[in-house]
């Protein structure tokens, strides 16, 4: 039999809205294939106009925060450092993400009625952003190491290599995003929307369980160990120098990379357990299959909030963002002068330092 009959076969009694989720993987929805008797389902379908709504939310707080903080790098050229350079390839990241949100906020209402080019395109910009992220982190984090622990200046030189570091950086997570642009297809099943998931074929487990911890082993858990070794390094050495500069800087980098844990780390964990499930390491019932396929569904969506949540941490916990988002707005002429000397925003000049990141 081969996979269409069984995607036939599993919505042949169901509707869409119950599968309309987030997209995963036809994986994730396919949890009776194989078993004595189908387990059922609730429906989503009250969930898709506010699923709709979240994700134009995101949309506009991800183009708006993340426009702002290229303009904010953009500005302060003369004085960025290597982290920056992460740091504004992070934002372009969340950016082409972005441009997505307004196709996966259609899907929750509608189907997938766009194509199975937009169907592959899209789906590769979603793990882009992800595994482009935790790579981005890491590098941030071995700069970090470097600069404090080894007290490595960003000279001109590293400046030019970080260049090659990004380009190679683009090319592996364009390489570990792959398998969604060579499986990923559109499918047609009766009585119900048309929907965007993977084509594994017929040894569908055994593929499933490849296509997701290699890439969680090589795009998300060696990064989180690197990062892991490189901050716990950093961190020892602030600790015994208290330098207040240096502190600052590694405020904005380690609440940047708390947060990317808080929003990914409960989705890729919740893959793990999907994919033991697969696997057969755990055993497969409806109440564990219903539990983990609602797990997926709010974990992902935390993910996806995340795209739009550094520009935030940047304003909260940035200093000198904040500093030069207000002179950039005062050289427009949005904010007056009298306003920077109220709020003792210093001058570009007097705010640089070579070691220090912009944001």
């Amino acid at each position: 039999m081969t996979l269409l009959v069984d995607i036939n076969e599993l919505f042949a009694d169901s509707n869409a809205s119950d599968y309309s989720g987030f997209p995963s993987s036809l994986d994730d929805l396919m949890s009776t294939i194989g078993t004595s008797a189908p387990c059922q389902r609730s429906s989503g379908a009250a969930l898709q106009p506010a699923l709709a709504a979240l994700y134009g939310l995101v949309f506009l707080l991800n183009v708006v925060g993340n426009s702002v903080v290229v303009l904010v790098v953009h500005h302060n050229r003369p004085h960025r450092t290597v982290t920056d350079v992460y740091l504004l390839n992070l934002a372009g990241a969340d950016l082409l993400f972005a441009l997505t949100l307004p196709i996966w906020a259609a899907y929750q209402v509608i189907g997938w009625r766009f194509g199975t080019f937009l169907c592959k395109v899209v789906s590769v910009l979603q793990d882009l952003n992800f595994y482009s992220g935790v790579l981005l982190l890491a590098c941030i984090s071995v700069d970090r190491y470097l600069a404090i622990v080894h007290a490595t200046r960003a000279r001109a030189d590293q400046r030019r290599w970080v260049v090659f570091v990004c380009l190679g950086l683009w090319i592996l997570s364009f390489l570990l995003a792959l398998p969604a642009l060579v499986l990923r297809d559109v499918f047609s099943p009766p009585k119900s929307n048309p929907v965007c998931y993977e084509n594994v074929g017929a040894d569908t487990a055994r593929w499933r369980v490849i296509l997701r911890l290699l890439p969680q082993t090589f795009g998300f858990l060696l990064p989180l160990l690197v990062m892991l070794f490189c901050y716990g390094s950093t961190l020892a050495v602030l600790f015994r120098a208290r330098t207040g500069q240096k502190h600052r800087a590694m405020h904005v980098v380690l609440a940047v990379v708390l947060v990317f844990l808080l929003c990914w780390l409960p989705y890729n964990i919740t893959l793990v357990i999907d994919s033991l499930m697969w696997a057969q390491v755990l055993t497969d019932s409806c109440g564990l299959r219903d539990h983990v396929d609602r797990a997926l569904l709010v974990t992902q969506i935390l993910g996806y909030l995340h795209s739009c949540l550094n520009p935030i941490v940047y304003a909260f916990v940035g200093q000198k963002f904040r500093h030069s988002l207000l002179r950039i707005l005062a050289s427009r002429g949005l904010v007056s002068r009298d306003f920077l000397v109220r709020h003792r925003v210093p001058s570009s000049h007097s705010s640089s330092s070579a070691n220090v990141t912009t944001l």
